[in-house]
């Protein structure tokens, strides 16, 4: 007689993959910031972090993640510049992190292409994560290179420069624009200040201004043009002006016309 015997098999639920996930961003804060409201989903694990686009470049190539948030105003090599940087295929699903850039946000939605926007909430965090799941899910990571590719093609080429050449007596001196704190207009000339020197060269603000990054370099007076990074703090007069304290000590007059922007500028550094 053959006796059959039936073996219960207990169903487990299936569990998620595991998600490397890759943190770029120049303040420690921001990092830290996404790296405690990753610990809440038990299906991501940190592959690594940059404090900078050349950072992650390397952290690319080293750690492979699946997922990245990416912050897009950076030093050196900001967020589109590193992705410009890397071939496509090695772009992993990305959640770019940006404060203010009003140009960026347009092109992330003509590209339908996920932003966390600062300062962002638990809840609009895990809704991008979730994004990111259904993009990593199956061959939809194609769809989101595809939408990568359209949105390096909609913001605009980078003519900002890196550095600045000064001619002085047959000597060039070039000059980091990052580590430029402010510069001022005199008449045909220009005086651009640094931590540690001050040098003049010919030409107008006007011209300097537009091949300067825009989110870094502003014009707080009409011959006043300030590195928001080197400001300290600002101060609204009853007139209706302010002044700018630079970590310097320089202290320097905001007109009118400037304050409420540079209001909003700073925000989100001070």
């Amino acid at each position: 007689m053959l006796r059959f015997v039936a073996y219960s098999a207990q169903i487990r639920p299936r569990e998620r993959m595991k998600i490397k996930v890759l943190i770029v961003d120049d303040e420690a804060l921001g990092r830290r910031r996404i790296r405690k409201l990753l610990e809440q989903h038990t299906d991501c694990e940190l592959a690594g972090e940059a404090r900078n686009g050349v950072e992650a470049l390397a952290r690319l190539r080293e750690s492979r993640p699946d997922l990245m948030f990416l912050d897009v105003q950076m030093p050196e090599l900001d967020g589109f510049e590193m992705l410009a940087k890397t071939p496509l295929d090695e772009i992993p699903v990305t959640i770019f992190v940006t404060a203010f850039d009003q140009h960026a946000l347009k092109a992330f939605n003509a590209s339908a292409i996920d932003y966390l926007l600062k300062p962002f909430d638990d809840e609009r965090f895990a809704m991008a994560l979730e994004r990111a799941r259904r993009f990593l899910q199956g061959a939809r990571t194609k769809i989101f290179h595809e939408r990568i590719e359209t949105l390096l093609q909609e913001l605009p080429q980078s003519k900002t420069l890196n550095r600045i050449a000064i001619r002085d007596n047959g000597k060039i001196t070039f000059v980091k624009v990052a580590d430029i704190e402010w510069v001022e207009a005199l008449g045909n000339y220009l005086k651009i200040h640094t931590g540690q020197a001050s040098y003049v060269l010919r030409g107008r603000m006007a011209e300097l201004e537009t091949q300067l990054e825009p989110r870094q370099f502003f014009r707080i007076h009409r011959s006043t043009l300030v590195n928001l990074d080197r400001v300290k703090e600002l101060s609204v007069l009853c007139k209706g002006e302010g002044v700018a304290l630079l970590h310097s000590g320089q202290r320097l007059n905001v007109s009118r016309q400037s304050l409420q922007e540079l209001q909003r500028r700073l925000q989100p550094r001070l």
